[in-house]
């Protein structure tokens, strides 16, 4: 569970920012969005296959 704890004098906006940032740093979100749709198992080897593939040209590209 994500939870924040307010620091004496901080307001609520800069608190609720904090709380944000730990929300999206934790990957709620990704993993619901994920987890509401099925994808059929070809479909996941494929996006992983060309996920690895962008994954090598980028380092290609750095190493250059």
């Amino acid at each position: 569970m994500i939870g924040v704890t307010i620091q004496e004098g901080e307001s609520i906006d800069r608190a609720l920012r904090r709380f944000k940032k730990k929300y999206e740093r934790a990957g709620v979100i990704k993993e619901y969005k994920r987890r509401t749709a099925f994808t059929k198992p070809s479909i996941n080897n494929r996006m992983a296959r060309l996920k690895a593939i962008r994954r090598q040209l980028r380092i290609s590209r750095e190493m250059e």
